[in-house]
């Protein structure tokens, strides 16, 4: 109820910043789960995304807007927001340009990166300035482990399979260990190709291909397993645990999200209820969209997800033209005395109700690294508005009976 009362106020005088316990509460769950930061190194398509697609379960698509800039030539992924991240990746991008100096990200990530991560495509031999600055990035601290993963091992055999069961267990332990003779000759020659080129810089190897189901291959993540056993061994103890168990460390944070959002959701359906009983036809239409819009910011807020004009877009194409045609129904019927009154403001509640909890399933499916469809969120929407409908007609019987 308190949190009720506090969003009831902060809904009336306009105050759009964060609930005043939600960052108590968002250290509580930082304090239990500290975020292991990666260090990714590597050419432009040598499969940084896919690693990060794997250990975070996102989409490509997420992760592509969820990375920002924060060196000339590197940027910053948190999963599963910036305000209360669980796993960190940076990925320096201009390692594979010409005149690239490691100076700036050494200084920015050294002390942050727990383990650096070069991703070598199998069949790219080019590799001369990434191991320039894993060079000196290794310098700075010789202690921090290094994992050599080679990646897209299926263009090493075209149109053939993996070998199985996969071969190279012993690559984690001992990075010079021989490659069974089993394995595709051209395949073991590109691995081979790329020890000797990282000799003396790296403490594990793993040989992996992380493709799409929809690729075809039998194993989408060969060898993603092993890689995240070597991460898990070399992360320190507390940080090991948060990648072990990042699912309830996921959930943990939507916990918090929704908690303090159904306050916050409740008070502006109050709010709205109360405007949309204004008898005078069209007059809520100017009101109702500035206590919609201030709800998705301070919503926005609470999740650590700012509602950009794409995000807008998206849950306008979704669920706008039903908002739409039930606003226009319920201005038509404010024309008749009494009846226009409580339709109104049953609507007005109801939609803006739904529209919260749309805008909680849109922002918690992005904390996990997904988009909603447009279909999912409608039906989400319509679900939320017909039960919101019901429950303020049971709350509000005096006002039904008289309509």
């Amino acid at each position: 109820m308190s949190r009720f009362w506090n969003a009831m106020k902060r809904t009336v005088t306009g105050d759009a910043s964060p609930p005043p316990d939600l960052e108590q509460a968002l250290d509580a769950v930082r304090g239990k789960t500290p975020a292991p930061v990666f260090w990714l190194l590597g050419k432009t398509q040598s499969g940084k995304t896919s690693l990060v697609r794997f250990l975070t379960g996102a989409e490509d698509a997420a992760i592509g807007s969820g990375f920002r800039p924060c060196t000339k030539t590197s940027r910053l992924y948190q999963f599963p927001t910036s305000d209360a991240p669980l796993l960190t990746f940076l990925d320096t991008r201009g390692v594979d340009e010409p005149g690239y100096d490691p100076a700036e990200d050494i200084a920015q990530f050294d002390r942050q990166a727990h383990v650096v991560v070069v991703t070598a495509k199998a069949t790219d031999f080019g590799q001369g300035n990434v191991r320039h600055a894993l060079e000196r990035i290794r310098a700075a601290s010789p202690s921090r482990p290094v994992i050599l993963a080679v990646t897209c091992l299926h263009e090493t055999i075209p149109r053939k399979p993996h070998p199985t069961p996969y071969p190279f267990e012993t690559l984690a332990a001992h990075p010079g260990a021989p490659i069974p003779e089993t394995v595709p000759q051209h395949m073991r020659e590109c691995i081979e190709e790329h020890r000797r080129a990282f000799a003396g810089l790296f403490d594990a190897c793993v040989p992996l291909d992380l493709t799409k189901p929809e690729d075809g291959f039998a194993e989408p993540n060969y060898g993603g397993e092993q890689l995240k056993g070597v991460l898990l061994k070399m992360l320190p103890a507390a940080y090991r645990q948060t990648l072990l168990r990042l699912k309830e460390a996921t959930d943990a944070l939507k916990g918090v999200h929704q908690r303090h959002a159904e306050p916050i959701i409740l008070g502006y359906t109050s709010l709205a209820g109360t405007a949309g009983a204004v008898p005078i036809p069209f007059a809520d239409m100017v009101i109702l969209p500035g206590i919609q819009a201030r709800m998705a910011h301070h919503i926005g807020q609470i999740y650590g997800q700012p509602l950009t004009p794409e995000r807008l877009r998206e849950l306008a194409a979704a669920i706008g033209v039903g908002m739409l045609s039930r606003q226009l129904i319920r201005q038509a019927v404010k024309l008749i005395p009494v009846v226009g009154s409580a339709v109104g403001a049953t609507v007005a509640a109801a939609s803006t109700y739904a529209l919260g909890r749309a805008l909680c399933f849109y922002f918690e499916a992005v904390c996990e690294g997904h988009v909603p469809t447009p279909d999912a969120l409608r039906k989400f929407y319509h679900e939320h508005y017909d039960a919101a409908e019901k429950q303020w007609k049971a709350d509000h019987p005096k006002a039904e009976a008289k309509a």
